[in-house]
């Protein structure tokens, strides 16, 4: 595959007389090699460069013109065959290339997939650099926040997928675990019908709304019900820490199943460093057992973040009506701060909005408009309040 495009920066002008013209394709070949080390593979966060993508790059002056137009062939090779970013990259080659300031360039992309062995290299070389749990090596930087409810209905995965989306709109680089292996949703509410891409082993999670995704629905059909228990669940969550190629992100979030069950016990294991945050519901019948979820703390080795009450009102012709009555919030934060000997506030209270249900069932995250950033609504801004007040501040 070869694709052209040219170009020359703000107009651009021709070498300057003091340039040794015939020295000048070298220049420009080392020139361009810097300029394509800033260009990042999506998937794996690394340069091409230092991915050994970069193959080779030709330089040749075209005899047809007097100016300093050149032809530069860059030689790729993905990781593998029918990469579904290969667009992504390609075009990014392409604008390193044409926005080169020195001289007019032709680019051309000679696109090929690295062999087997080369591939097997650099799979092993990344996770000898990652060492399993990469959430677990000391000094990272990643906060990890575990989503947890008593009961379901409460609305947590709506709160994750939002949450995420908000976090990923405000700059921060964003992954999400779905840890609910039952009553996986999350692909759904992403808008994602796709499986990961298999690096030899080693699994790339699939990106919507510029969150990073992985979840059991994506292997098993949103139609087949999962019956895992005890150590093959906490397997599945084990792999989707050590076998998924996260990078770097600011921020991880997981989706846990209702209850106390397996599951929270596994990422508490698995991600000491991790924080809960509780969902729950202003009645009485869901604030109390989501007190349940958060008493865990006192069994496992885990700090409660704080609480969110979800559905705290419904707006009707500017007023205020609480469906579900009220207070629910305040009082998972009042008992668990009593329980626990340390403060758990009250995060946020959001409204129950219908537009939560069909936007996100379209697979969309309500906070955000269909370019992807945020909407500028309130409960957007209830969003950006709690991702802020998890993450200690802005960007």
């Amino acid at each position: 595959m070869v694709q052209e495009q040219s170009g020359m920066e703000n107009g651009g002008s021709a070498v300057d007389d003091q340039t040794d013209w015939e020295d000048f394709p070298r220049r420009i070949k080392g020139e361009v090699f810097e300029r394509l080390s800033k260009v990042i593979d999506p998937e794996l966060g690394r340069s091409i460069t230092d991915l050994g993508m970069i193959t080779d790059i030709v330089v040749v002056p075209r005899r047809d013109n007097a100016d300093a137009d050149y032809d530069v062939t860059v030689r790729v090779e993905l990781t593998i065959k029918g990469c579904p970013l290969s667009q992504t990259i390609t075009n990014q080659i392409n604008g390193a290339v044409s926005s080169y300031p020195r001289a007019r360039l032709s680019s051309h992309i000679d696109v090929s997939s690295m062999s087997e062995e080369k591939l097997n290299n650099l799979v092993a070389d990344l996770k000898a650099a990652r060492r399993s749990n990469p959430f677990n090596r000391p000094g990272v930087k990643t906060r990890i926040f575990a989503i947890a409810s008593g009961k379901g209905g409460v609305g947590k995965s709506s709160v994750t997928v939002n949450l995420a989306a908000t976090l990923a709109a405000l700059g921060y680089d964003t992954a999400v675990i779905d840890a609910d292996i039952y009553g996986f949703s999350l692909p759904g509410l992403f808008g994602v019908d796709t499986q990961p891409t298999n690096l030899n082993g080693m699994l790339m999670p699939v990106t919507s709304w510029g969150v990073k995704l992985i979840s059991i629905g994506m292997f098993a059909g949103a139609d087949r019900a999962i019956l895992w228990r005890g150590p093959r669940l906490q397997r599945s969550l084990e792999q989707f820490l050590a076998d998924v190629w996260w990078g770097d992100p600011d921020v991880l979030l997981l989706d846990l199943a209702p209850g106390t069950g397996d599951m929270a016990l596994s990422v508490a294991q698995a991600l000491p460093n991790s924080e809960l945050v509780v969902v729950t519901t202003p009645q009485p019948s869901a604030s109390d057992v989501a007190v349940r979820s958060g008493l865990v703390a006192l069994q496992i080795p885990t700090r409660v973040r704080g609480v969110v009450e979800n559905m705290s009102w419904y707006e009707h012709k500017g007023e205020r009506l609480h469906i579900f009555g009220e207070g629910g919030g305040q009082r998972v934060s009042d008992q668990l701060t009593e329980a626990l000997g340390y403060q758990v506030p009250l995060l946020e209270q959001l409204p129950l909005q219908p537009e939560v249900r069909t936007v996100g069932e379209s697979g969309r995250p309500v906070v955000l408009k269909e370019d992807g950033s945020l909407d500028g609504s309130d409960l957007s801004r209830r969003f950006v309040n709690l991702a802020r007040s998890l993450m200690g501040g802005g960007v």
